[in-house]
């Protein structure tokens, strides 16, 4: 399948590790102009390097707790060299803990790290996407979305209100060849399943080890994905071929989520 993605531009958030550094890959592999956003330099550059050569690669240094900064960068950066085809908002999940502990900074850190920026990030590139009349907003959230996970409160509660940002959004702008979809990952060989393992291994007074296999045993699949995965969805959500998908969920999981 001709993906049809050559020359296309990206932005992709929290590109230096997991499942936003696979998609940036994936999507250089098929010939888009990926411009990497997170917010340390250094790994900024090492993931530059590891992308395919031939494309217009570049890097933007962006704190996510600072929505205005953040919107500043990218549109200063649309000003200087090009607009977006494809957005991919994705940043690292909120800390776990009960919901009845959370206090009301760990929810207005995660609305902000999580819906003000995907929202200014959605505003910054969409004029672009509209004068094309072709435009991909892809969300990495989670299967909370369908779904509440025990122990992941803030998280479970921001991430459904992006989800119903998403469908908003999408309902508004799919009238200018621009589409909005939500990717929702299950258990993903990151940093950050590794650090949920580590809380519920020592919750259960159990190992690393032996937690992971009980978790595994969750998914019909019997083991975790990989980042590339979940970024081979992505890139297709993000390619003519996907042109008629719109607002939709799509967990990528394995079978774990029960719900249709």
């Amino acid at each position: 399948m001709n993906l049809n993605l050559n020359n296309k531009n990206a932005l992709v958030c929290g590109s230096t590790a997991g499942i936003g550094k696979a998609t940036a890959i994936a999507l250089a592999d098929e010939g888009v102009n990926v411009t990497l956003v997170a917010r340390n330099r250094e790994k900024l550059k090492e993931v530059l390097s590891e992308l395919s050569e031939g494309g217009k690669h570049s890097y933007i240094v962006a704190d996510f707790s600072n929505p205005r900064d953040l919107q500043e960068q990218v549109i200063k950066f649309v000003d200087q060299f090009h607009g977006f085809h494809i957005l991919v908002n994705n940043s690292g999940g909120p800390r776990s803990g009960e919901i009845l502990t959370a206090s009301l900074v760990e929810f207005e850190n995660a609305f902000t790290q999580h819906l003000k920026c995907s929202h200014v990030l959605a505003q910054s590139t969409i004029p672009f996407m509209k004068d094309e009349g072709f435009g991909r907003i892809i969300n990495i959230i989670s299967t909370s979305v369908k779904e509440p996970i025990p122990g992941l409160g803030v998280s479970n509660t921001i991430r459904g209100a992006v989800g119903n940002w998403s469908k908003t959004l999408a309902t508004e702008v799919g009238q200018f060849g621009i589409t909005v979809n939500n990717v929702l990952p299950g258990f993903t060989e990151t940093e950050r399943l590794n650090e949920i393992i580590n809380i519920k291994a020592d919750k259960e007074g159990t190992s690393f080890e032996e937690m992971a296999e009980i978790m595994k045993g969750y998914s019909p699949s019997k083991r975790f994905a990989k980042p590339e995965e979940t970024a081979k969805v992505i890139t297709f959500l993000a390619s003519e071929a996907a042109s008629y998908i719109n607002g939709i969920n799509v967990p990528v999981d394995g079978g774990r989520t029960k719900s249709l």
